[in-house]
């Protein structure tokens, strides 16, 4: 039976970026999947086009591209991604530069958009999933609206011959499920098959969360070499079976224990895993340890996509001014509560604004606060307050503060940091599949 491999590049738009060109190298792949977009990257990157419209794209594009371009096109490896952002366009034009000053030619690339709806979001009023409010409260504010497309516009790219894909936001199982549906001809709604091979793209999304990384506990889930840690590997077959393995010699390993840790991640109801493809069913999913970092995966069910498509909404919420400072030697955590206290003051007869605010001493109570961490007195401390604000003028004054504590006590402060910036949140809202209108551009490097 015919057998694919496809290699997850990237967990997410800031990670490594060696152990891709390994699995371009020696992993046998056919295909390297980039998934590089969280949900609130695509509201950030839409904002930086806006001041520019050739910008957008991951930061790290050019860098990957660089070092995964030459040696996927020695061992005819393709490139699906979604490192386009809020600008597909500007992010294949950019690979297709670098291809030409590599001297690499004779290929095409493909870039998917239509996921940006922010003029459909803007001139309808639907029901924010989050709060039950209306979008049109959030009208003056929004800076991005994108839909969650699917397999199909990857689907199409590689059936007219792309070797890479680049894409804006589309789902991230559906970046690995494409090229399964284009090397076995797989009918779209063959919901069982596409239900498996959303399981497929489910543990490889992270990249090195199903090999080892995020499961990493030493003393208690220990992982050989986690400094040189490999990315994982499907191999996939044309009943949507599929066994995920890595690269022999790199570190990290693949076991029942780091697969089933993986399928849980980010599951709400595994019976009902929505995605604009099908609604996959994880209840029978069954693992099988078939060797040494070898783990097959078996049992994924569907049942029919739905008729809406989820939409990521980001919009300025407000603006956090945070500030920090270190205090360290006997009696560091006492210098630090005063130097809380102060600031807490300060803010108060000085009339500094703000609907949220934290006094942190990290190291001592800023992840579980005073209940839980209470009991011991470490050697070091550092303080941090942050605060959120209407406006960045206010956000400004609690840095402010916070620095001024070098020398207004108390004693043997160092290292004090400020920051304010703008916060983007987001929320989601649902449109119909029918006014999403996907549509590819290609560029063809001769």
């Amino acid at each position: 039976m015919k057998t694919i491999r496809i290699g997850s590049g990237a967990g997410y738009s800031g990670d490594r970026i060696e152990p891709a060109v390994e699995l371009a190298e020696k992993g046998g792949i056919r295909y390297l999947v980039f998934e590089c977009l969280a949900e609130r990257t695509i509201a950030i990157a839409q904002q930086a086009k806006m001041r520019d419209p050739g910008a957008g794209y991951d930061a790290l594009l050019a860098a990957r591209m660089e070092a995964c371009l030459p040696v996927c096109r020695r061992n005819s490896v393709k490139i699906i991604t979604n490192m386009g952002a809020a600008n597909p366009a500007a992010g294949a034009e950019k690979v297709g530069e670098i291809a030409k000053r590599m001297g690499i030619k004779g290929f095409k690339i493909a870039a998917v958009t239509g996921d940006d709806v922010l003029g459909i979001v803007r001139q309808g009023d639907y029901r924010i999933e989050e709060t039950g409010e209306k979008s049109s409260a959030l009208k003056d504010r929004m800076v991005s609206a994108n839909a969650y497309l699917g397999a199909e516009p990857i689907v199409e790219a590689l059936q007219n011959g792309a070797d890479v894909v680049i894409t804006g936001r589309v789902a991230d199982p559906a970046l690995f499920i494409a090229p399964a549906i284009h090397e076995f001809g797989w009918d779209m709604n063959d919901w069982d098959l596409l239900g498996q091979a959303t399981v497929m793209g489910h543990l490889l999304e992270c990249a090195g969360q199903v090999t080892g990384g995020y499961f990493a506990d030493p003393g208690y889930k220990d992982v050989p070499d986690p400094a040189r840690l490999g990315f994982p590997i499907a191999e996939v077959r044309a009943d949507g079976s599929f066994v995920v393995t890595k690269v022999p010699e790199a570190g990290g390993m693949v076991t029942l224990a780091t697969c089933k840790e993986q399928l849980l991640y980010e599951i709400h109801d595994p019976s009902s895993y929505i995605t604009p493809d099908v609604v996959a069913d994880f209840t029978g999913v069954r693992l099988t340890e078939v060797g040494k970092d070898r783990v097959q995966v078996t049992g994924g069910k569907g049942k029919p996509r739905t008729d809406m498509l989820k939409v990521s909404i980001g919009y300025v919420d407000s603006y956090i001014g945070e500030g920090q400072i270190s205090y360290g030697g006997p009696g560091a955590v006492a210098r630090g509560k005063l130097a809380l206290e102060i600031v807490r003051e300060r803010l108060r007869l000085t009339g500094v604004q703000f609907d949220e605010i934290r006094y942190d001493l990290i190291g001592v109570n800023s992840l579980h606060r005073d209940k839980i961490s209470a009991g011991h007195d470490p050697y070091e401390v550092r303080v941090r307050v942050a605060g959120r604000t209407k406006t960045m003028a206010e956000a400004v004054r609690i840095g402010n503060e916070v620095e001024t504590l070098y020398t207004n006590g108390p004693a043997g402060g160092a290292g004090a940091w400020k920051v304010a910036r703008e916060v983007v949140a987001m929320v989601s809202t649902l449109v119909p599949r029918t006014l999403v209108k996907p549509s590819i551009h290609y560029e063809v490097i001769g």
